[in-house]
């Protein structure tokens, strides 16, 4: 297991600890250690092959003994003594949101509730409502989740499937019969969730290759196996196809596998009216098939430019491919940096210094630094004297630092009346400003429309922070004026965040092509609350890319110098409104 596996394990054990009702204390060793594994510098392998465990600072002994078995065996006594322990209803009931091991104890020891069917019963009976510490309000939010929960059912985030999906792709791209492979359908084409994975791979030994994939220690469960195509279940539920094609019909099988649906529709009706057949095995005059050595030919054949994969969604992307305007999409190289990682100032896992020097290592030129303000309170929110602190601390760095520029930035809460937390004489002391909203997500489409506007017309504003609130396969977005908000951002010169957050990708990518056409600036943040956080910037460019966003329309893809006169410019104006 790898150690952001590892601190999974880790968390599990104490979100099942917490259902048992086991020790506080230890389950608050089991949370911070799974925190402390994901942001460890020190290969956890090695700490483990040279005994040293016990030598990092809240390891304790029984975290060390589970952690060196996870290492050594990739099991844990402990997790699975837990999980038997455990009615399986109730670690399913971990998946209604807004239900956390508290409640879900509270609810079984209290109603003998051991099913998520029997939970949505006894809400639909007004059980909850008189259970103590719940009432009326909580039973009803309970039983949307539960209705959010089966609508999403099946799902997974993209960070869920990619992951999984590209070690299997590394695997096959190792064996020798394999000629070519990709990951194809609608993970390909970056989609935010996805409800399964398909690899597509070209050999003369398909069976070989077969044997081989069904084989590998990923694979929990081998639903079919056949000479072309096989498929198999992973330990997270994840169902992944393989199909194994001769070379000369790969590109044709890899464009109709990454779809959409809607989108091989459109080039199979292309196809026909220029006399043409298309699909998964070939492009047709007749009975002669016109040899294409890669996607490019078989747009290049229907006189299309080439279309990425993130646009293939039936959207109007084959008349912008007929036209050559297709926009050239922003990568993961164009930017030059990144805004929105938060510390152990505030609720991060990783210090200040250990963020600047990981966004480093990744290329990165400069970092903004947005701790929370001081209205979320339960994220220890920076106090204005905590701010000179960290500020202090900021200018130490960067003057014993080279290559990387820190900016002096923070996340401040969008408040219920439309006013951003802190006085202007205290944002005047920021680099940059991301405003989010973190609380009253009740409020009805006009009302939030007009907080949000009100913070877009303060002065010290640069960047809105997950615009819609959402979160994925968990909280519905709230609903707003989606047009009034991108033309009141495009007139105040203020960012919208794509948050890269797998859990968020919010702006979403369906609105991103207005949001351009009414001005605005897209700024792709990873939101990162410990070092392997700062990865997440990939699936804020898969979604950018989805939504056709240039570079040039990226807020961090600015040159270190370039985004510095912006932002001392936007500053300076700020400061002559507020005198």
């Amino acid at each position: 297991m790898n150690q952001p596996q590892i601190a999974e394990r880790l968390e599990a054990i104490a979100t099942l600890m917490e259902l048992k009702g086991e020790n506080p204390f230890k389950i608050k060793a089991f949370t911070s250690g799974a925190r402390l594994v994901e942001t460890l510098e020190a290969d956890l392998a090695e700490l483990v092959a040279a005994g040293s465990l016990r030598s990092i600072k809240g390891i304790g002994p029984a975290l060390a003994e589970v952690i060196t078995e996870l290492v050594t065996t990739g099991q844990s006594t402990v997790y699975t003594e837990l999980k038997a322990d455990t009615p399986e209803g109730l670690i399913e009931m971990l998946t209604v949101p807004g239900l956390g091991p508290k409640k879900i104890k509270a609810i079984y020891e209290g109603l003998g509730i051991t099913t998520v069917g029997e939970l949505e019963y006894a809400c639909n009976e007004n059980r909850l409502a008189g259970l103590a510490g719940f009432g009326a309000k909580t039973q009803d939010k309970i039983l949307a989740g539960i209705q959010l929960m089966k609508q999403s059912r099946g799902k997974f985030l993209c960070s869920e499937a990619l992951g999984v999906a590209e070690e299997l792709l590394k695997a096959l791209q190792g064996h020798p019969a394999v000629q070519r492979s990709a990951i194809a359908g609608s993970l390909r084409r970056a989609k935010e969730t996805v409800k399964d994975a398909d690899l597509i791979a070209s050999s003369d030994e398909a069976e070989a290759v077969m044997a081989f994939f069904v084989s590998l220690p990923q694979v929990k469960e081998v639903v079919a196996h056949g000479p072309t195509k096989s498929s198999v279940r992973l330990e997270n539920g994840l169902s992944i196809d393989l199909r194994v094609v001769r070379d000369a019909d790969y590109p044709f099988t890899l464009h109709h596998f990454t779809g959409s649906k809607e989108h091989n529709t459109l080039m199979r009706q292309r196809a026909l009216s220029r006399g043409l057949k298309l699909n998964e095995y070939g492009l047709w005059r007749g009975e002669e098939r016109i040899e294409c050595r890669d996607e490019e030919e078989i747009f290049k054949a229907l006189d299309l430019a080439y279309v990425p994969p993130e646009l293939r969604e039936g959207m109007g992307e084959l008349e912008l491919a007929e036209a050559r305007t297709l926009p050239e999409l922003v990568s993961q190289g164009d930017l030059a940096g990144i805004f929105h990682v938060h510390t152990t100032f505030s609720d991060g896992a990783g210090t200040l210094e250990q963020m600047v020097k990981a966004a480093q290592a990744l290329g990165y030129r400069y970092i903004g630094i947005s701790d929370h303000s001081q209205a979320a309170a339960y994220a220890h929110g920076l106090t204005p004297e905590r701010i000179a602190e960290q500020h202090a601390e900021i200018d130490r760095l960067n003057q014993a630092l080279t290559g990387i520029r820190i900016l002096k930035g923070i996340e401040a809460d969008i408040l219920a009346d439309g006013s951003v937390d802190y006085d202007p004489e205290v944002l005047a002391r920021f680099d940059f400003v991301i405003a989010s909203i973190h609380s009253r997500f009740g409020m009805d489409k006009e009302a939030m429309t007009e907080r949000i506007v009100r913070a877009l017309r303060n002065p010290y504003v640069t960047i809105l922070g997950h615009m819609t609130g959402r979160l994925l396969l968990s909280r519905e977005p709230y609903e707003l004026d989606l047009e009034r908000i991108f033309r009141e951002a495009a007139e105040h010169g203020v960012a919208i965040e794509l948050n890269a957050n797998p859990h968020r990708l919010d702006l979403d990518w369906r609105y991103m092509r207005r949001a351009l056409e009414l001005g605005v600036t897209i700024a792709i943040n990873p939101d990162a609350h410990s070092v392997s956080g700062l990865q997440h910037v990939r699936y804020g460019v898969g979604i950018a890319r989805k939504g056709g966003v240039p570079a040039e329309r990226v807020l961090n893809s600015l040159d270190a110098e370039a985004l510095a006169e912006r932002l001392a410019a936007r500053r300076e104006r700020a400061m002559a409104e507020a005198q």
